[in-house]
C-alpha cells in the first residue's frame, strides 16, 4: 500500500526534531482509517481534530490486539501476522504485518544503530519455545540477523546445550563478536546445566526475558547476577520488545534501555489509565512509529520508570495483568 511504504521511507531518516510531527500525522491517520481506533476515541468522546500535540494522544489498551484485528487498511493488504506466546489457555495477540521484509529490515536498522553492523556477529539464538511454534516476531528477526550475519556458525538452537557451548567455546579465537540472544529461562537453564562456558570478551549475551511457566518467576538483578556468574562477564544485555510493538529497545546492562529513535515513552499514572504519572515512575505508554501500519499507540501492561538520562527501566507488570512470554520479570 502506498500510504505505507511511503511513511516506512521517512522512518529510515528519523530524527527526533521531527518525531513529534510525523506521530501527529500518524494518529490522524490511523484515526480516520482504523475501525478499532476510530472506535475507541468514539467511545471516550473524543475528537481527533482536538489532538494536536503527542501528549493528548489516546493509546488503546495492548488488550486490543487479542480481541480485534488492530489494522489501519483493508485486510488484503496485509501479508500476515505475529501472534504472542503464552502457557496454556491464554489468548494470544495478533499483530498483522504490512510487510515481513520492512520488518526485517527495520529490526536490523536499530540493532545496528546501538551494536553496530550485524557482520560482525556470529548470531546463536536460544529460543526454544518460540522455535516451536508458528509466528514469533523474535524468531522472525533473529532468522534475519543470522541470514545477514553472513557467518557459517550462526544458527539456531533448540535444547542442544552441549553443541551451543562448543560453538561458543570454538569462537572464541574469532574475530567476529558473538551474539549470544537467548529466552531468559533457556539462558538460566544454560547457566544450571555444568557445561563450562570459557572468558570471552566478544561474547555478548542478550536477554530476550520470558520464563513462560517453565521458572519461578525472579528479579531482574537475581537473573543477570545468575548468567553473569556461568558466562563470565561484567553485563548482561537485554532486548525489550512485544509482539504488538514493531520496534526494540536494547539495554547494555543494568536494564537501561536506550529508546530507538522510532519509539517514546510516556508514563501514565497507575491507579488512573487515562491520566499520565507525575511521578518518574508509572505504567508504560509507548507510541511507536513502526506501527504505522495496524495502531503507533500502544497502552502496555508494563510497569517502568524513566532515569535522569531518559532511559528506560522496565519494573515488571500490573498484577492483574496476564502473565507474557516477552517479560515475565518483575521488581
Amino acid at each position: 500500500m502506498q500510504d505505507f511504504k511511503s511513511f516506512s521511507e521517512k522512518l529510515k531518516n528519523l530524527s527526533e526534531y521531527n518525531f513529534e510531527e510525523l506521530a501527529l500525522s500518524l494518529f490522524h491517520y490511523q484515526a480516520g482509517q482504523n475501525p478499532v481506533y476510530a472506535a475507541y476515541l468514539s467511545a471516550r468522546k473524543i475528537s481527533p481534530e482536538s489532538i494536536q500535540s503527542i501528549a493528548q494522544i489516546p493509546f488503546i489498551p495492548i488488550q486490543f490486539f487479542k480481541d480485534f484485528e488492530v489494522i489501519s487498511a483493508e485486510s488484503s493488504n496485509y501479508e500476515g501476522h505475529f501472534s504472542s506466546s503464552g502457557t496454556t489457555g491464554m489468548t494470544t495477540s495478533t499483530h498483522f504485518f504490512w510487510s515481513e521484509s520492512w520488518y526485517r529490515s527495520h529490526t536490523k536498522r536499530l540493532f545496528e544503530a546501538e551494536y553496530g553492523p550485524i557482520t560482525e556477529f556470529h548470531v546463536l539464538a536460544l529460543l526454544p519455545a518460540y522455535l516451536e511454534r508458528k509466528g514469533s516476531s523474535l524468531v522472525s528477526m533473529a532468522d534475519y540477523f543470522i541470514q545477514e550475519s553472513g557467518s557459517e556458525y550462526s544458527g539456531f538452537y533448540l535444547y542442544n546445550q552441549a553443541e551451543l557451548v562448543h560453538q561458543i567455546n570454538f569462537l572464541k579465537q574469532s574475530e567476529k563478536k558473538i551474539l549470544l540472544l537467548g529466552v531468559t529461562f533457556a539462558l538460566l537453564d544454560l547457566a544450571e546445566s555444568g557445561l563450562e562456558i570459557l572468558p570471552n570478551q566478544n561474547l555478548i549475551v542478550m536477554e530476550t526475558g520470558g520464563m513462560k511457566g517453565r521458572r519461578k518467576e525472579m528479579i531482574r538483578e537475581e537473573v543477570h547476577d545468575q548468567l553473569k556468574s556461568y558466562f563470565k562477564t561484567t553485563a548482561i544485555h537485554s532486548e525489550y520488545g512485544m509482539t504488538e510493538l514493531m520496534s526494540q529497545a536494547y539495554s547494555k546492562g543494568a536494564g537501561k534501555y536506550t529508546l530507538p529513535a522510532t519509539m517514546r515513552v510516556i508514563l501514565r499514572d497507575p491507579n488512573d489509565p487515562l491520566s499520565f504519572s507525575a511521578r518518574s515512575q508509572g505504567g508504560i505508554n509507548c507510541i511507536d512509529l513502526g506501527n504505522f501500519h495496524s495502531c503507533a499507540f500502544i497502552e502496555t501492561q508494563d510497569l517502568g520508570r524513566i532515569d535522569a538520562d531518559g532511559n528506560l527501566e522496565v519494573l515488571g507488570r500490573f498484577d492483574n495483568s496476564e502473565i507474557r512470554g516477552c517479560n515475565l520479570m518483575v521488581q
